[in-house]
């Protein structure tokens, strides 16, 4: 009985509002409201398991997407660093030339990393990544057939074009629809861009010889990979808005009044350049991407200068890389529960300069225990991507922090595989090289632990 009777009051409230409407006569705001709270519970009702299922089908194709995107960001490098030596004799390229090589990514990371925010903000996050995929797929098809040395740096840096973008991108994506799991999901892709790095650089030699011992089919068959990451972004080229909230089927946020909560003004571009921790973030993301692309492009080498077979200095470049398969998943989850995250720049640190200590004193004996050494130390990476998340409290401001340490950092890089490649080639040996490597990571420690106190660019950048 109570319930027709609310329903004959419903209804009646909608008829008086209906007719004093068509009357021109304007209904009480109790009646307007109940009215408006009628009309969006029946939208809400109708759309919900809909909308519950749409959230759950992208969702899980997002993340499929970012693991796929980020298995391709670093094999287009280190499936070059296993085969160098084949490319140095196939192309003729001196030392020097092969260094300016191996300072082609974080070059090409810094010029076209800066530009992702604004394509993400004409077309889309997904639609950007999307279209990087693409850019890989073609650049590692075609360098090894273009010829000369020439063509293949500019093949070169189409692939890296797309990695640059889905670089900075990255974390960006993770924020905007990942915003409660930052942590987890930062884990998540940093583990599958280390697997793809140590597959790419554990394979690349043996995939070779069952190709027929040429280089050019193995560097070629890793296009393979970014044409499949392109499938799951498709759907996403047209998505330009994020998820309201991560619970599915979550509606919109409303006030006392049953209004819909307007959406808060867009902020202002952040003044960056006056936060010190987006500058001491920068900076300990160049140090650690030039320890990186020293390692990607030269490790190997370092390892079959010592008299380690190609196939073995392979595995040991891979040994490096897959530390960062558990440890990429584990460091940032243990980051964002830690107000600072200095300590763990310090261990990476410490086990660095460890890994360059051995290197230098005994390569070959100690061999193994050194790769599982960098292998930590390289791991700092993840680090950066963290605190990227973590230094800036919305999306906006991760985008900026994001391009702007990324971009700064990777000009930052440029010159230390150059810089390997020159002092090997004039002194004749690895120990100049290691030497550098080991002076660099004392400043990488220096800045990481200022970028890892528990502040935000936003506070900085408005003093």
């Amino acid at each position: 009985m109570m319930g027709l009777m609310a329903s004959d009051e419903t209804r009646t409230e909608t008829r008086s509002t209906e007719a004093r409407t068509e009357t021109g006569v304007r209904a009480p705001a109790e009646t307007r409201t109940h009215a408006r709270v009628a009309d969006d519970a029946r939208e809400t009702s109708a759309e919900a398991p809909a909308a519950r299922a749409w959230t759950a089908w992208t969702t899980r194709l997002l993340v499929l997407g970012i693991v796929l995107a980020a298995m391709n960001l670093r094999p287009a490098i280190t499936s070059l660093g296993a085969l160098l030596e084949e490319v140095r004799d196939g192309l003729g390229m001196s030392g020097s030339v092969a260094g300016l090589l191996t300072s082609v990514p974080p070059l090409c990371f810094a010029v076209f990393g800066v530009t992702a925010p604004r394509l993400a903000r004409r077309f889309g996050p997904g639609a950007v990544v999307c279209a990087g995929m693409v850019a890989i797929t073609a650049g590692l098809l075609i360098r090894p057939y273009v010829g000369g040395t020439g063509g293949f740096l500019a093949a070169t840096a189409l692939a890296l074009m797309g990695i640059a973008v889905s670089n900075v991108l990255m974390p960006v994506i993770v924020k905007r629809y990942f915003p409660d799991r930052v942590g987890s999901m930062t884990g998540l892709y940093s583990m599958a861009l280390a697997f793809g790095t140590s597959v790419a650089a554990a394979a690349t030699v043996p995939v070779t010889n069952a190709l027929g011992g040429h280089w050019q089919p193995g560097l070629a068959v890793w296009a393979v990979l970014p044409a499949l990451a392109v499938v799951p972004w498709i759907p996403f080229v047209r998505n330009r808005k994020a998820p309201t909230s991560t619970a599915p089927g979550a509606s919109s946020p409303r006030t006392e009044g049953g209004q819909a909560a307007e959406k808060p003004a867009e902020q202002p571009p952040l003044r960056i350049t006056r936060s010190r921790t987006a500058w001491a973030l920068a900076v300990f993301f160049g140090l650690q991407a030039t320890a990186a692309y020293i390692t990607m492009g030269w490790m190997a080498q370092i390892f079959r200068d010592s008299g380690v077979s190609a196939g073995t200095a392979g595995l040991l470049l891979a040994v490096i890389m897959v530390m960062g398969v558990p440890l990429a998943f584990v460091i940032p989850r243990v980051a964002t529960r830690l107000p600072h995250q200095g300590p763990i720049v310090l261990v990476l640190g410490v086990c660095g300069l460890a890994g360059y200590a051995g290197l230098y004193f005994a390569p070959v004996g100690g061999a193994w225990a050194w790769a599982l050494l960098l292998g930590v130390s390289n791991c700092a990476f993840p680090l950066a991507l963290t605190m990227v998340g973590m230094r800036a409290r919305t999306g906006a401001g991760v985008a900026q922090l994001s391009a702007f340490a990324q971009s700064t950092g990777y000009l930052i890089s440029i010159p230390g595989p150059l810089l390997v490649g020159v002092l090997y080639q004039h002194s004749g040996g690895w120990g100049l090289p290691i030497a550098l490597m080991s002076a660099l990571m004392v400043p990488q420690i220096v800045v990481g632990v200022l970028a890892g106190r528990d502040r935000t660019v936003e506070d900085e950048a408005a003093r």
